[in-house]
């Protein structure tokens, strides 16, 4: 076989392949086994036809197509590493010669990963939000725990803002109730925003037995998206009463003794989570500072594809989990559908850009993964999609993504070699010595070819466990 290797552009080749006729013989072989399996002939056993009955019956060109179809992938990939190339997804194949007992010669187009010079990113330079603790930053974090520990009692009067109610609702549609349109005993904090848009208006004034009707646009359910007349029926009252701020609250809501000591820890994990964020503000501005260095061109087929895969991953999974539609989410983000569009292509390229950046420099640094940290990597990964670590990894092997978990660790090993490189400073001018802090996870979410997929992924087969579950249990 013999090979070549033209450059369209910077992300894309065409291969053009000769392959002598005698190379094709194990495949011939195999048709020939595979049609005498499928085909029957008067006075011939099953599976044995001889070759030249075959042809005469059912043509020798059926015979070709079967063979060069068995043997196109072989001499692909052949081709492909003869050239040590990078190929992204499928390759378009257009047979240009085929002579029966002569020679088979096709041309192979594909998208490649772009070769990249990576510069000198050593002098790098950034700045993030210093890390500050006010004592008002510290009020309101043991304010929200006084606020956790409130108790509540039932009072005789008109309902107020702060107040607990216990409310029965019912919701029509175009007059009439919906089959999940009516919950009863449901407890509300009135001002929390919790429920339906107008609620708050409507029990205010109310006392138990107090009745009103509103309009609100549902969030939820089998009508979720439409204006409905929900009335409301308030059951109880109960004031909140929040306990005093003192020694015996830290002693209740904590593991301290005194309100100094719980505010001293208040302040500890503030500026912990401050230093967790400044962390990851300084990760993702050394990336933006290190692709502004790279010159990196994009397949558009591998873009539209990564768009297409945003795009159902939202659709499909954030938004169908909410219940939301994505007219209406964008409805909510106050944004025209041009705007997404242009939001989700430009975050699309960051994404790729990104990965081909820190895959080359995973090479250069010749950075490896170990089992530590694919299991760490995992167990974050579990976390934050809701699943379980055993169901994560059960559904992340059978989806083959164990690749792309690996590619997701090492990229970011690679970005954080790049931060430690780079300078960084506060809005103090004080330099950031980020050696000590908690180590963020991986490369930012813009970096999500690989992530995205291994996500819906996942995700898909979660969803077809739970199906499972639920056709068993039925």
């Amino acid at each position: 076989m013999k090979s070549a290797v033209e450059t369209l552009n910077p992300t894309r080749v065409r291969l053009t392949v000769e392959v002598p006729f005698e190379e094709l013989k194990d495949s011939l072989d195999a048709a020939y086994k595979k049609i005498n399996q499928q085909v029957t002939v008067k006075g011939f056993r099953k599976g044995k036809i001889p070759a030249r009955v075959i042809d005469q019956r059912f043509g020798r060109g059926a015979v070709l197509e079967e063979a060069v179809n068995d043997a196109l992938p072989k001499f692909y990939t052949e081709a492909v590493n003869d050239a040590e190339l990078n190929p992204l997804g499928q390759p378009e194949v257009d047979i240009t010669e085929l002579k029966d007992g002569e020679t088979l010669n096709f041309t192979a187009e594909v998208d490649i990963r772009p070769a990249l010079e990576i510069p000198d990113y050593s002098g790098i330079e950034v700045e993030v939000d210093a890390v500050e603790v006010t004592d008002e930053d510290v009020e309101k974090s043991v304010e929200q725990l006084r606020e956790r520990f409130a108790s509540t009692s039932p009072v005789e009067r008109a309902a107020e803002e702060g107040d607990v109610v216990t409310i029965d609702l019912e919701a029509k549609v175009d007059g009439e109730v919906l089959e999940d349109g009516i919950a009863n005993g449901v407890s509300y904090t009135i001002g929390s925003g919790e429920l339906l848009d107008g609620i708050d208006d409507a029990v205010k004034g109310l006392e138990a037995g107090g009745e009103a009707t509103f309009a609100s646009e549902l969030k939820g359910g089998s009508a979720a998206g439409k204006e409905a007349e929900v009335t409301v029926k308030v059951t109880q009252v109960a004031a909140r009463e929040l306990p005093e701020l003192d020694d015996e609250f830290a002693q209740l809501a904590s593991e301290f003794d005194t309100l100094e000591e719980l505010r001293a820890d208040s302040r500890k994990r503030l500026a912990n989570m401050k230093q967790f964020d400044q962390a990851t503000q300084a990760q993702e501005r050394v990336l933006e500072k290190l692709l502004e260095l790279v010159e990196v061109p994009v397949p558009e087929k591998l873009l539209e594809d990564e768009i297409n895969t945003r795009k159902h991953n939202l659709e499909h999974h954030q938004l169908g989990q909410m219940g939301l539609t994505l007219d209406k989410y964008l409805e909510i983000q106050g944004k025209t559908a041009e705007e997404f569009e242009t939001e989700t292509r430009e975050a699309a390229v960051k994404g790729i850009k990104t990965q081909f950046v820190l895959d080359e420099l995973v090479k250069k640094e010749q950075l490896n993964v170990n089992q530590e940290e694919l299991t760490e990597h995992l167990m974050r990964r579990a976390a934050s999609s809701g699943m379980s670590p055993d169901q994560f990894a059960q559904a992340v092997v059978e989806g083959g993504q164990v690749p792309l978990l690996v590619g997701e660790v090492a990229r970011g090993k690679a970005l954080a070699v790049v931060v430690e490189a780079a300078t960084v400073k506060d809005t103090n001018g004080e330099v950031v010595d980020l050696d000590d802090e908690e180590e963020t996870e991986g490369a930012p979410a813009e970096a999500g070819t690989t992530e995205a997929a291994t996500e819906a992924a996942t995700e898909e087969k979660a969803e077809k466990a739970e199906k499972t579950d639920e056709n068993t249990e039925g």
